[in-house]
């Protein structure tokens, strides 16, 4: 199986070797040619990569991820104290699998202005929160100013602004052109202004998933593909780290969700910018596409579990691999500690997106359960900041 398009090419980086005494338990005969590639640091091409999702052989697939989470950060495992900000819910692109957006005149809508969003971080913020990671949707009234002083009102309030998915971006750059000018407003200029006023990193939304079969359906008009990887391409370029997520669980194939990872990896090779991988299961909830497909069930342990190992194996190039425990509960992700994971994420606090298309978890969660959850796993928690300086390196669990 060969996904076109997609070229096996070689890391454009150095492998460190991996661990001595690495032993993997295969089962699975199609799984010991990829496993001498990837231990030797090789890269494993499309073909390998749909034998990786197809194997049956969970507990070496999840081994082997956890190798190579091992050569990229040994037994460290990140957190951050963050605030998930969303100042609206407004949003007009419609997309399918979302339970978030509200129109303006809507039930359920709300619509911050800076004052509210002041309060609102103010009311929030304890003397550890370090970031705030925006989520929110496209306004089709707000003017370009008001993201400009939001940006810059937070970094003024000593806070890491995480912030404007790429369609986000790309919404931008219909409302920041200036009056008396005929030529769109390029992402750069876009990406520049928003630097300028003191964004530091930008979240990985928006991806959903690249191919344009499944993009029709869910995401119709939202940026393509092409224009999400342009944008994350040229925040590399500016000095702006990213990272990139990926929707999963829907009416997408495993070869889409290969080729989705392989296009990320290009990026990273062309443009390096990516932090960490962040993938999304579906949330099948009081949303337009659960109600087509008649969907209630929410992904599988086993599938999440494999869809991490298989990221950690694919993105070679990409430091970390995040298990978003608002999506996939933080039982699972303190399992996929040992399948290729090593970013938590954080504290998050009043997660809005993810619970309105049937989130079950808690909104957010305290420093001390991330930490136990992390030693209870094996592993030594980190608390670093929105770019992964480490700012304190815990000891792992005595026992």
């Amino acid at each position: 199986m060969t996904i076109p398009g997609h070229v096996n090419a070689t890391p454009a980086f150095d492998h460190l070797p991996l661990p001595s005494g690495v032993d993997l338990p295969i089962r699975d005969p199609a799984l010991l040619p990829i496993a001498d590639k990837v231990l030797a640091g090789g890269r494993v091409n499309a073909e390998e990569g749909m034998t990786l999702f197809h194997t049956p052989d969970l507990p070496a697939l999840a081994a082997l991820a956890d190798a190579v989470r091992a050569r990229q950060v040994g037994d460290k495992a990140y957190y951050v104290h963050s605030l998930r900000l969303s100042q609206t819910n407004v949003c007009y692109v419609g997309c399918t699998f979302c339970g978030f957006q509200r129109t303006m005149d809507q039930e359920g809508v709300w619509d911050m202005d800076l004052d509210d969003v002041w309060n609102y971080v103010g009311e929030h913020a304890t003397p550890e929160l370090i970031e705030i990671h925006i989520s929110s949707g496209h306004h089709p009234k707000r003017d370009w100013a008001y993201y400009l002083d939001l940006t810059r009102g937070l970094t003024e309030r000593g806070y890491q602004v995480k912030a404007w998915t790429a369609a986000e971006i790309h919404h931008f750059t219909r409302i920041a052109r200036p009056k008396g000018r005929s030529e769109p407003v390029s992402y750069r200029e876009v990406l520049q202004e928003l630097k300028d006023a003191g964004l530091v990193a930008m979240p990985g939304g928006g991806a959903e998933i690249f191919a344009e079969r499944v993009r029709q359906r869910i995401a119709r008009a939202k940026v393509n593909a092409e224009g999400w990887l342009d944008v994350h391409r040229t925040a590399h370029e500016l000095g702006i780290p990213t990272n990139a997520t990926m929707l999963y669980g829907h009416i997408e194939t495993l070869e889409e969700r290969l080729d989705h990872m392989l296009r990320i990896r290009a990026l990273q090779d062309e443009a390096p910018g990516f932090m960490s991988f962040v993938p999304l299961a579906f949330q099948p909830d009081n949303n337009q596409l659960a109600r087509e497909l008649g969907k209630t069930e929410f992904t599988t342990g086993l599938d999440d579990l494999r869809n991490l190992a298989v990221a950690r194996i694919v993105l070679d190039n990409v430091p970390h691999i995040k298990g978003y425990w608002i999506m996939i509960t933080p039982e699972l992700v303190q399992v996929s500690l040992s399948s290729g994971v090593s970013d938590v994420d954080g504290t998050i606090k009043d997660e809005r997106i993810a619970h309105a298309s049937g989130a079950s978890t808690d909104t957010g969660i305290s420093e001390e359960e991330l930490q136990r959850l992390i030693q209870d796993a094996g592993r030594t928690p980190v608390k670093r900041d929105a770019l992964y300086n480490e700012l304190q390196v815990y000891a792992p669990n005595a026992a």
